[in-house]
């Protein structure tokens, strides 16, 4: 394979910023990557080479004009779910969408903001239906392999994305998380996964937030600068917007390096709550963590919030997604000029949904008011004097492919083999705040295995220091590079 793939998004900008490379080789070479590796991978869904040489012809033009975007000419991939460009599909693995081939007549800000930038999209990632799972094998496209085993889910829902940059396809790609879904599949494929704060980029100009809140625009990368400097490309206010984060004192990418003084973590490396037993590698990858930590002088101590350990927590992340998903089809309904029926989704899909439709809105407000007071239980436990919660980022390593088919009859069969994948995620994404998996160890058959650490809402500078800490103390990129060099 070219070199030029295994280096990263910031690398590859700086040699086209020095006319070292041209914007025309990079595309070539990652397209060269995909049409290579994607056969067995099932990554790239909906590629658009033709336009992605074209956009590569005029970035190469301004290249020799000496324009400075940050990330002129590298190639890119979207996951086929948020994140619309205008001409292109968005079928957020739905085979109804795909049936009617349905287009998208305008780009979301984050697809602007990063095409500015200087990305050049090469296509859409795979994703299961409606971000689900935390697998991604959708009817409408096929299962997203793991490049490490190809027997092995990817993760998910930004599975496709994640096992494009960790076979080397493009070094970042368009993530969203809305239960773990960008740091599941970060775990499982050996990469950095950042979860922003909530409303930290915008959703616009298509919706004010996804998932009463849950959810969250980013990316997933090799390396903790491209994730940081990719943040400070897509953080920011638009128009409209009903809510956002407050801006950060100054920008992600000048925290890597930067000191973050001696930090007090609380670490849990066993079970967040009643019912979820913790596999034992997933446990050793927060226990390493944990080792490294205290080698580099933080105070590492046993201590979790208590209220991370309510089990009514699950049924109001069920309830208020649930009621999503019902919304979600009514919307794609609008969009196809029809209702949606059974035969239109998968059946864990048409089941989700209608639970939501079972939801009064009494209901659902009174599981949003119980989600907000839950945030504020779990933001107590910063505000005691604690500056990171370090535990594993799922409760078990990639499984097999096949284990989260519902069949007719159990359609509920594979959201319930879901739960230990979300485990220590998704009441994360209920409280809003910040969080990241590092890909700090692997079981013994070689599969990776993340970390995860989460600040306190707003804090991703934190995060973004103590990350590149442990890039340095513990490097990951060697591991990444041999597997490239594998397939």
């Amino acid at each position: 394979m070219s070199d030029l793939m295994r280096r990263d998004a910031m690398e590859q900008a700086e040699l086209v910023r020095r006319r070292e490379v041209t914007s025309g080789e990079l595309v070539e070479s990652a397209i060269a990557r995909i049409e290579h590796c994607n056969p067995a991978i099932n990554a790239v869904i909906l590629p658009a080479f033709e336009r992605a040489r074209d956009a590569a012809r005029a970035h190469d033009d301004e290249a020799r004009r000496g324009t400075a975007r940050p990330f002129l000419g590298v190639p890119f991939l979207m996951k086929d779910i948020g994140g619309q460009e205008a001409g292109m599909p968005c079928h957020m693995g739905m085979k109804c969408l795909k049936r009617a081939g349905w287009i998208e007549p305008a780009s979301s800000h984050l697809a602007e903001k990063l095409v500015a930038a200087g990305f050049v999209s090469l296509g859409r990632t795979n994703t299961p239906e409606l971000a689900l799972l935390p697998t991604t094998e959708s009817e409408a496209y096929g299962p997203t392999a793991n490049p490490w085993n190809l027997g092995h889910s990817a993760g998910g829902s930004s599975g496709g994305a994640a096992a494009a940059v960790a076979a080397a396809m493009v070094a970042a790609a368009h993530a969203s998380d809305g239960g773990g879904s960008i740091r599941i599949p970060a775990s499982h494929c050996g990469l950095v996964g950042l979860k922003p704060t909530r409303a930290r980029a915008s959703f616009g100009p298509f919706a004010g937030e996804r998932w009463s809140g849950f959810s969250s625009e980013h990316v997933v990368t090799r390396t903790v600068r491209d994730s940081a400097a990719i943040l400070d490309v897509i953080e920011g206010r638009m128009p409209g917007d009903p809510y956002a984060a407050a801006p950060p004192a100054r920008a992600y990418l000048a925290e890597v390096g930067a000191d973050p003084g001696r930090l007090r973590i609380g670490f849990l490396a066993g079970s967040p709550r009643e019912g979820v037993t913790v596999d034992p590698a997933c446990s050793e990858a927060a226990r390493k963590a944990a080792r490294v930590l205290e080698g580099l002088g933080h105070h590492v101590e046993e201590a979790h919030p208590d209220a991370y350990a309510d089990n009514q927590v699950g049924r109001a992340f069920v309830t208020l997604v649930a009621s999503n998903i019902a919304r979600s089809l009514d919307a794609v309904g609008e969009k196809l000029g029809r209702p949606l029926g059974p035969d239109d989704v998968e059946n864990t899909t048409w089941a989700v949904a209608q639970i939501g439709r079972a939801t009064a809105a009494p209901a659902y407000l009174a599981m949003l008011e119980w989600a907000h007071r839950f945030g504020r239980r779990m933001a107590q436990w910063w505000e005691s004097g604690f500056d990171l919660l370090l535990t594993p980022t799922a409760a078990e390593p990639p499984p097999p492919l096949g284990q989260f088919v519902s069949p007719p009859e159990m359609p509920l069969k594979g959201y319930l083999r879901a739960a230990p994948f979300g485990a220590f995620t998704f009441p994360i994404n209920m409280t809003g705040q910040p969080s990241i998996s590092l890909p700090l160890h692997q079981t013994d058959a070689g599969l990776p295995v993340g970390a995860m650490l989460t600040a306190a809402y707003g804090r991703e500078d934190l995060l973004i220091r103590v990350a590149a800490q442990l890039e340095m103390a513990a490097p990951w990129r060697e591991q990444l590079a041999s597997l490239a060099a594998r397939i």
